[in-house]
């Protein structure tokens, strides 16, 4: 894939002239969130790509395209899946051998086409280095019972990991400092954009799908349009010609086509006019059209269903392990398994700095539910402990267990507990793990206590080591990252040699604005400025 030289950009990254709105909003449609008041750019068209994704994966589309199998795997581009050097651990399986699946859905800017192009408008960013403006996580539960979805303002600030280009071998070193998130896809690919997450997260990714703006218009088409609702008339115009120019009566009405794009651009006129409005207004629209998909007959029509396919899949990047077909057509036979009621959509919890946001402690409060496969719904039943899957290697004797104990108590704001290796070796030992050793090469930082093992013959050791400290199951991790059994002694064990698990809330945070999938009655608030 061929990688295109850098745009002008401002000092912050962004491009001078705003790629996410039409050329008829203005380049004042994005301002920051700065002395003057108004809020930075948040989420564009986080559903436009989305929902071409969806338009393929949910209802499964690829199925009834078969006749047109080698056709529709050519049109399917790929890249790598992970560009960085740290890889994050998979998820340990459920007690019924489950585990969960995360897929990050890019939408990239890209102005690579006359049809990008005229979609994206800007003609002056025509053939620039793509920004990932559009970033969200969608995690399927191990059991397929649920459905969460995170999605990052594309100006979040954030630390972009060291990434290697895989085509030319071009290394683009650690961002120096903080830096929009968004340019993540200028480092060698979508692979960085997934390392860079898993490096804020801690989540282990599994497949990424990247979508840009070719194919958008005609696939709201093929579905026959999405129901959108708003309190009163709107008119997204303002005097100075800003706005998306969508125009549109008080009520439900089904959009397509370019009133589609209209409706996931538009900010000025929903609300309180800032991004947040706009990212509220596209997950109303995702919700909706997943329902559509579902009931919708008109996908029955065999060449509906062709062309809907035949759009997606120009208009795709995956990975590797979604590269065919079949292969996302399997991933759609996972997803359709969830119903909308258990779909929760929600955007990361952030803070202003300046122009920009940053990530707040509800995030990671939301970061750790989806690593721990726990329900945003708060609907998750209840585990059967005694279904609880036996290691298939069971445990040493505790004195043949050789597990090395790490330091993790180093946190923001605090240097790393000072011999918490050794006095917790100790305590190990006084335990009967007389081969414990302290690893005291490095200070890590670790929020929570856990116990990690590299291989399936050693599960049975690592939750022994766990059971003795009373470190719960959910804390011992598979883990490629280490040799042996290791315990890495986290910020929530500073002192002391009895371990206390942390009562832990898992409830969602509130700052995540949280909207489920089954909700038809939510409606968008017009702004009486905006109104006719």
């Amino acid at each position: 894939m061929t990688r295109n030289a850098a745009p002008e950009t401002l000092g912050d990254g962004e491009r001078e002239v705003d790629p996410d709105e039409s050329p008829t909003e203005g380049e004042d449609e994005g301002k920051g969130n700065g002395a003057d008041g108004t809020r930075p750019r948040r989420a564009r068209r986080l559903l436009t790509w989305f929902a071409a994704v969806l338009a393929l994966l949910i209802v499964g589309t690829a199925g009834a395209g078969y006749l047109y199998y080698r056709q529709l795997n050519h049109n399917i581009k790929k890249d790598a899946l992970n560009l960085g050097d740290t890889k994050v651990a998979q998820p340990t399986p459920n007690a019924a051998g489950q585990t969960p699946l995360n897929i990050l859905l890019i939408g990239s800017d890209a102005r690579d086409t006359e049809k990008n192009q005229q979609l994206g408008g800007a003609r002056e960013t025509f053939g620039s280095t793509p920004l990932a403006d559009v970033q969200m996580l969608v995690h399927l539960s191990a059991d397929r019972s649920n459905m969460s979805v995170v999605s990052m303002p594309r100006d979040t600030l954030l630390e972009i990991p060291k990434c290697t280009d895989p085509d030319d071998g071009t290394v683009y070193p650690a961002s120096n400092g903080r830096t929009m998130t968004n340019q993540s896809l200028g480092h060698g690919g979508p692979g960085c954009t997934v390392a860079t997450w898993q490096e804020l997260t801690g989540i282990h990714i599994d497949h990424f799908v990247m979508v840009d703006f070719a194919g958008v218009v005609s696939m709201a088409d093929a579905v026959g349009g999405v129901p959108v609702c708003v309190d009163a008339n709107i008119h997204s115009r303002d005097s100075q010609g800003h706005g998306s120019g969508l125009k549109m009566e008080k009520g439900t009405h089904p959009v397509k086509g370019e009133q589609a794009l209209q409706w996931l651009r538009t900010r000025y006129g929903f609300e309180d006019g800032s991004d947040l409005a706009r990212a509220k207004a596209q997950h109303m629209y995702m919700n909706s059209l997943v329902r559509e998909l579902r009931e919708n007959a008109t996908l029955s029509n065999p060449n509906k269903l062709r062309r809907l396919a035949e759009k997606a899949t120009e208009a795709l990047t995956v990975d590797p392990g979604l590269d065919t077909v079949k292969k996302l057509y399997d991933l759609s036979t996972e997803l359709r398994k969830v119903e909308p009621k258990r779909i929760t959509m929600t955007t990361m919890p952030n803070r202003y700095v300046g122009a920009r946001v940053e990530p707040t402690e509800d995030a990671e409060q939301l970061f750790r539910l989806v690593r721990d496969d726990i329900a945003l719904d708060g609907k998750d039943a209840e585990p059967v402990e005694a279904e609880e899957k036996a290691p298939s290697d069971p445990a040493a004797d505790d004195a043949d267990i050789a597990v090395q104990v790490r330091n993790g108590t180093r946190t923001d704001t605090l240097a790393a507990a000072s011999g918490r290796t050794s006095t917790v070796v100790a305590a190990l030992k006084e335990q009967g793990f007389t081969a414990a050793t302290a690893d005291t090469t490095s200070a890590l930082s670790e929020k929570r206590t856990t116990v990690r093992y590299p291989s399936a013959d050693l599960e049975g050791d690592a939750r022994r080591v766990a059971d003795a400290l009373g470190v719960p199951a959910s804390a011992v991790q598979r883990s490629t990252e280490v040799s042996g059994v290791t315990l890495v002694v986290g910020a929530d064990w500073r002192e002391g040699t009895t371990y206390e698990a942390p009562e832990e809330d898992n409830t969602t945070p509130e700052s995540a604005q949280a909207l489920n999938g089954a909700d038809d009655k939510a409606c968008m608030h017009v702004s009486p400025g905006f109104t006719w």
